[in-house]
């Protein structure tokens, strides 16, 4: 398996990430970690851990500098957030190893509105979207009328107002999609089995539409 630490220019700034993608790959998912994480998110790290056993690469990584992150109101600047998920995507299509395969979206939390923004302006280039616990009212009804990749919508069943604002996004959307929510889960997955089942239904979800 290609283990390499990466650096993805954008502009000035330089988005730090870890690609991890087995051999014979059927695709690769990048993550969009929520406000106040990082690309070592054990939640995330779980996740992608179990995608790649399935066979699925995946690139984790810090959209925002150390700088950026320092600064409170920048870790909610979406249009920033889908900026440098894009670019990172438009960085791993023009690798020589892996532009053929099909790319998906993992987005937790505020993560989960970059990876739908972003995903509305690379069209079919992006082939499925999971998000987790996340906020995708946060992207703006225009651009979630525009995705056309197919997304799945994981809520922990405690996470009350979370799961108004997907039930909303959900009702927006027009891709092929599904709302799923994981009982006796609150909003970070912590209760036990709860990340494993988040793991395992957005496996199967990329597995599906990763030809």
């Amino acid at each position: 398996m290609l283990q390499q630490l990466v650096h993805i220019p954008d502009g000035p700034a330089l988005i730090e990430g870890m690609l991890e993608v087995p051999d014979g790959a059927k695709g690769v998912v990048l993550f969009a970690h929520g406000s106040g994480s990082s690309r070592l998110s054990p939640r995330n790290n779980y996740v992608a851990g179990v995608l790649r056993e399935a066979g699925i690469g995946t690139l984790l990584m810090d959209l925002l500098t150390v700088e950026e992150d320092n600064e409170y109101k920048t870790r909610f600047d979406i249009p920033l957030l889908t900026r440098r998920l894009t670019v990172a995507t438009e960085w791993l299509k023009q690798h020589t190893d892996f532009k053929a395969l099909p790319l998906g979206y993992f987005g937790a939390s505020t993560g989960a509105a970059a990876a739908l923004q972003a995903a509305a302006k690379m069209g079919k280039a992006v082939v499925a979207v999971v998000s987790r616990g996340g906020r995708p009212d946060l992207a703006g009804g225009a651009a979630l009328r525009q995705v056309v990749s197919s997304t799945l919508l994981l809520v922990g069943g405690f996470d009350d107002v979370v799961i108004e604002l997907n039930q909303a996004a959900f009702e927006v959307m027009s891709c092929e999609k599904e709302l799923s929510i994981i009982p006796g889960a609150t909003h970070l997955f912590e209760e036990p089995g709860t990340l494993e089942e988040v793991a395992r239904q957005a496996t199967a979800f990329f597995i599906r539409h990763m030809p």
